[in-house]
């Protein structure tokens, strides 16, 4: 399964949806797709989709998929990473009126740079490239989230031990 979402901005993301619902008619897309819509005017006619989930139903859609897409939103693409699955971000752009300015294309990219833990689709191309080719790019990335909390306390309980 295959688990979208836009998040809760107020403005519309219809190129997204756009690009997986003809992903999923022309069969690129075989497994069943899930979206969450938001405030999009586009409603999908091949995939499941609702306006808004419950935050306990989005996690367990996150935790159930195969592959997530995101807005480049921060909350939304750091949950699945937090789950343990590497998601395809696709930015907001201001030139759709999707957002207000560029800052989510700037800021995707300088998150895929520094952790290599996401994957950043700012174009249909490049979304159906993710979605097609997801198992062989995923394979030699790192999952999830590294946490400087539990390194700093493996690195000092280290300490700690060396000491005694």
């Amino acid at each position: 399964m295959i688990f979208v979402t836009v998040g809760t901005h107020e403005q519309q993301f219809n190129r997204l949806l756009e690009c997986v619902d003809k992903m999923k008619q022309n069969n690129e897309i075989s497994e069943d797709v899930i979206v969450q819509s938001g405030f999009c005017t586009y409603e999908p006619k091949h995939c499941q989709w609702d306006k808004l989930l419950p935050y306990q139903k989005m996690v367990s859609a996150v935790r159930n998929a195969r592959i997530v897409i995101t807005h480049g939103g921060p909350s939304s693409f750091i949950m699945p990473l937090q789950c343990g699955k590497i998601p395809i971000v696709v930015p907001r752009r201001k030139q759709y009126g999707e957002h207000v300015n560029d800052h989510q294309v700037d800021f995707c990219n300088a998150v895929a740079e520094r952790f290599g833990n996401i994957i950043v689709a700012d174009n249909d191309d490049k979304l159906r490239n993710a979605v097609v080719n997801y198992d062989s790019i995923v394979a030699s990335m790192p999952k999830g989230l590294n946490s400087n909390n539990e390194r700093f306390n493996r690195e000092f309980e280290k300490m700690v031990t060396d000491l005694f």
